[in-house]
């Protein structure tokens, strides 16, 4: 049941942030947003995150420099990144990494869901270990 589940949405673009939660929403995940990878590790939510999906280039820290502090930090969240600067170098960076999906924007609704359905199994799988 997706309800239960807080997505975390990195993203400095807000078109994408409110499409974004939308789409979620309507799918029945609860959200949260940050314009900033620093507001998201900062904030006291954090630790709820089910699933984070952050875009790739940002001001100040990318979606990746984002996912190697949490990793780093010891909170292993499943992470998804966005981009609209797709290449084949960085999606395999971000697979090798750890991340489940790479994403390139604009990406399909169904191609999403089928990311946090295996990032939000993955979690719970870890958590029932």
């Amino acid at each position: 049941m997706p309800s239960k589940h807080l997505i975390s949405i990195v993203d400095d673009d807000p078109s994408v942030r409110e499409g974004l939660t939308d789409l979620l929403n309507s799918m029945g995940f609860r959200t949260q947003t940050f314009e900033s990878p620093n507001d998201l590790l900062i904030s006291e939510r954090l630790a709820g995150t089910s699933c984070l999906i952050t875009d790739g280039r940002m001001p100040g820290m990318t979606g990746f420099e984002l996912y190697d502090r949490l990793v780093a930090s010891g909170r292993q969240v499943p992470t998804i990144l966005i981009t609209a600067f797709p290449n084949e170098a960085d999606r395999r960076r971000a697979l090798d990494a750890g991340m489940f999906c790479y994403l390139p924007k604009p990406f399909n609704d169904n191609a999403l869901l089928s990311c946090l359905r295996l990032a939000i199994a993955s979690r719970e799988h870890g958590e029932n270990s």
